[in-house]
């Protein structure tokens, strides 16, 4: 599985006067979508961390097309971009309720051992779960 959608009802808190999903937000949008691919190919973050790996992100590029507003049901399309290394690459589609497309992004993340604080090469248990 290397794509999977995601879903998540727009907060009145995480919108500005106008009614519009304030930018900061979508930083959060990705993260719930990205821990939410994770546990749909049955890899948990959490576990993930107490083994001593974590995924900080290296890079956000974010589009946005039209304005998420207070209420919006989001679908999350998170799509893995390319076999992970030391780093892992994913796209994002956002869209609302009537299937128009609101934002692309992209995350890069780098895996990192907690303990020596260094980058590290992709777990193998993460790869056999993506079939590499």
């Amino acid at each position: 599985m290397k794509s999977h959608n995601s879903y998540v009802k727009v907060r009145y808190a995480e919108t500005d006067q106008m009614g519009v999903v304030y930018h900061g937000n979508y930083a959060q949008y990705l993260e719930i979508a990205r821990i939410d691919w994770l546990d749909a190919i049955g890899i948990s973050y959490k576990k993930m961390e107490e083994e001593g790996v974590m995924l900080p992100v290296y890079e956000l590029k974010t589009r946005f097309k039209r304005s998420a507003k207070f209420d919006d049901l989001l679908k999350i399309e998170t799509t893995l971009l390319k076999k992970p290394g030391v780093r892992i690459e994913f796209s994002y589609k956002i869209f609302n309720e009537n299937k128009e497309l609101l934002t692309e992004a992209e995350t890069t993340l780098i895996f990192m051992d907690m303990k020596k604080n260094k980058p590290i090469k992709c777990p193998q248990y993460i790869l056999e779960k993506l079939g590499y």
